[in-house]
């Protein structure tokens, strides 16, 4: 391959680097992709981004020419960069995040016990602008159930764009009724049903929306939640920006627990009332609720030193320390210091953490 060696590089502008302790990664937000890099080729991207490869070159007295080719050629083959003559008039992309609704997302728990009225929290969710729901029902529910949920949005011509239902698994399953079900109402995005005896992804047919999960793992209360795995990585433009300045999990987003408490997650201890007796709004204005929405990855231990902390998700419910609100995941098990994944359960290092709260055994 003949690479320009005369003009000027520039990365584009929506493949961006992230510096990691031992590695790092060029995140391709326009595909959703992640290409791991060395940390010399990130330098090499950060310090010397504008400049032609024979300057490169030239700045290291000819002593890495050959592996200097050899990164320009990755980058090109992967996209990541073009030449031009006027690299100024190209500028970074903006990692400013913006979004006018109060509340971004919401997750909603129902048990066999709950006894709260939803509708109510469809109201309040829809005054504060909500986006995004996630139902968890941790009973067994009917489509006609849920039917009268949506319908109820619908009702009230509501904010809400998606809903993610997370339900059992009903041995009367079918998938063509539940792919009618979402292209009959366009708000709901996906249905996870859980407890079945096979693991399954279905994806949207037909240029219809909405997809399928079933899955075997038992997802019976709040606790089967926080796990951080490369499966779960969101390469957009929105987390990725978002994750600049916010916390990737927490920031704009409320909860109901299955007793109707309201929190910052269904997992987390800290209960800022009651649904029964005070408005989402009113819990929103609290200063206290707020404070988990501005801890970044880029200040969470461990974490800050990761290649892929702008687009993981964070938990703030299930941290290494529970007495450092900077403390790395729990249920991370990824070290970035060596760049290995390991099963974060069989950690004895976090033996002692894992039974303070009561996750396994």
């Amino acid at each position: 391959m003949k690479v320009e060696q005369e003009t000027p590089f520039k990365l584009i502008a929506n493949c961006i680097p992230v510096k990691g302790a031992k590695r790092s990664s060029i995140c391709d937000l326009h595909r959703g992709s992640i290409q791991l890099i060395p940390n010399d080729l990130y330098k090499l991207i950060k310090e010397h981004e504008g400049n032609t490869i024979v300057e490169i070159k030239k700045k290291y007295d000819h002593k890495y020419d050959t592996i200097i080719d050899e990164y320009f050629e990755f980058l090109i083959d992967h996209e990541f960069v073009f030449f031009t003559t006027t690299p100024e008039l190209f500028p970074k992309m903006s990692m400013n995040w913006y979004q006018p609704n109060t509340i971004t997302n919401a997750i909603i728990d129902v048990g066999k016990q709950s006894d709260y009225d939803i509708h109510q929290a469809l109201e309040n969710l829809n005054e504060l602008r909500c986006k995004h729901i996630e139902f968890r029902f941790f009973k067994k529910i009917s489509l006609k159930e849920i039917k009268t949920i949506v319908a109820f949005l619908d009702d009230i011509k509501s904010s809400i764009i998606s809903i993610d239902f997370t339900i059992p698994f009903d041995n009367n399953f079918k998938i063509e009724t539940a792919q009618d079900f979402m292209y009959t109402y366009a708000r709901v995005s996906s249905f996870r049903y859980y407890g079945s005896h096979e693991n399954k992804f279905i994806a949207p047919i037909d240029n219809r929306r909405g997809y399928i999960i079933i899955t075997d793992t038992i997802i019976n209360n709040e606790k089967c939640c926080g796990v951080i795995d490369s499966s779960l990585f969101s390469v957009n433009i929105n987390t990725f920006t978002e994750s600049q300045q916010f916390n990737s999990c927490l920031n704009r987003k409320i909860s109901i627990d299955t007793n109707g408490h309201i929190k910052n997650c269904p997992s987390m201890m800290k209960s800022y009332g009651s649904i029964k007796a005070i408005s989402l709004n009113e819990v929103v204005e609290q200063k206290e609720f707020k404070k988990y929405w501005n801890i970044s990855k880029d200040k969470i231990n461990v974490c800050k030193d990761c290649e892929f902390r702008h687009v993981c998700t964070d938990c703030r419910a299930y941290i290494e320390d529970p007495e450092n609100l900077y403390s790395k995941p729990l249920k991370c098990g990824y070290d970035p210091y060596t760049n290995t994944w390991q099963d974060w359960s069989q950690n004895p290092l976090k033996k002692k953490t894992i039974k303070h709260y009561e996750l396994i055994g």
